[in-house]
């Protein structure tokens, strides 16, 4: 209620542990905290903030027009609701290492448990569009040696995401990641690798955790929980899955109501008032304090 129990703190154990335990953590994006708490209740183990899905939500196409007060402001708001680790976009770092390096702190101030900064230029674009551009090298070690110098907890995962695939080639990436790695990245994310085969090889090139990018109508091949958990990726992020279901149902929906003018046969198709009441907890804050919160959900609500 108005707040996750679990603290900043918590959470960030939480997922450093998960990242060493072998197992997969799936991570799905939610567009909002009320997707974020469908997450957790379903069972995910942390929760994606997605920087496609936020440049998209505010009508923004994802290449890099988002800033650092935006994408903070959805991180918190989805950070505040869930238990779960969440770990966000965090683009270039917003500028220069020390753009980077505030960014970090910014982040932990509004109690994510993790970011990714990647090697794209300044200002990027989306991770799977042609014509990508990366700095060099020793640009993005910079911006990773900057981010965990400005770490203040120590449990905050610091990712570094390589574009390098689609523009150098697999071992020009693996050789990157390596060297991200020494700058002191707790976690890899190779964008754009192609399939099974990739993974599995670029899984054997590092030894640090990696993450895994399933995102629908780009250039990864969409392979299974299992078989990223048998391929020894450590997290799976599914960041746009959730807004395109949305999307799609809320496209249907509105030429529905333009063309039948009234929304009475997608009923059956929509969360119910109740199913909503019960994911916010109406009753729990009808509970807190009764002689201040003194509403009702009331009976046979849809």
């Amino acid at each position: 209620m108005l707040h996750a129990t679990v603290t900043p703190s918590q959470r960030r154990k939480s997922f450093r542990a998960g990242l060493t335990s072998g197992g997969l953590l799936r991570f799905p994006g939610a567009f909002s905290p009320l997707a974020a708490l469908l997450v957790e209740e379903l069972g995910f183990d942390g929760v994606y903030v997605s920087g496609a899905a936020i440049s998209a939500d505010l009508g923004l196409p994802d290449i890099g027009l988002t800033t650092l007060s935006e994408v903070v402001e959805r991180g918190q708001e989805i950070a505040r609701v869930t238990a779960l680790p969440a770990l966000i976009d965090a683009d270039t770092g917003f500028g220069e290492p020390m753009n980077a390096a505030r960014t970090i702190q910014v982040l932990e101030d509004a109690g994510l448990a993790g970011c990714h900064i990647e090697d794209q230029v300044n200002p990027k674009r989306c991770g799977h569009l042609e014509n990508k551009s990366v700095v060099p090298v020793e640009e993005m070690v910079r911006r990773i040696a900057a981010a965990v110098a400005a770490r203040r907890d120590p449990d905050f995962v610091i990712c570094a995401r390589t574009d390098a695939r689609a523009v150098e080639g697999f071992d020009a990436a693996a050789d990157r990641a390596r060297a991200y790695v020494d700058a002191g990245a707790d976690l890899v994310f190779p964008e754009a690798l192609r399939d099974a085969s990739e993974f599995a090889r670029f899984r054997g090139a590092i030894a640090v955790p990696m993450l895994a990018n399933m995102t629908e109508f780009g250039q990864s091949e969409l392979l299974s929980a299992s078989t990223l958990a048998d391929l020894g990726v450590n997290v799976v992020i599914y960041p746009m899955t959730l807004l395109r279901l949305a999307m799609g149902a809320v496209e249907a929906g509105l030429r529905e109501l333009r063309d039948a003018g009234t929304q009475s046969g997608l009923v059956p198709a929509m969360q119910t008032r109740a199913r909503l009441y019960e994911l916010i907890d109406y009753e729990g804050y009808a509970a807190f304090d009764s002689d201040i919160v003194n509403f009702t959900t009331g009976r046979g609500a849809r």
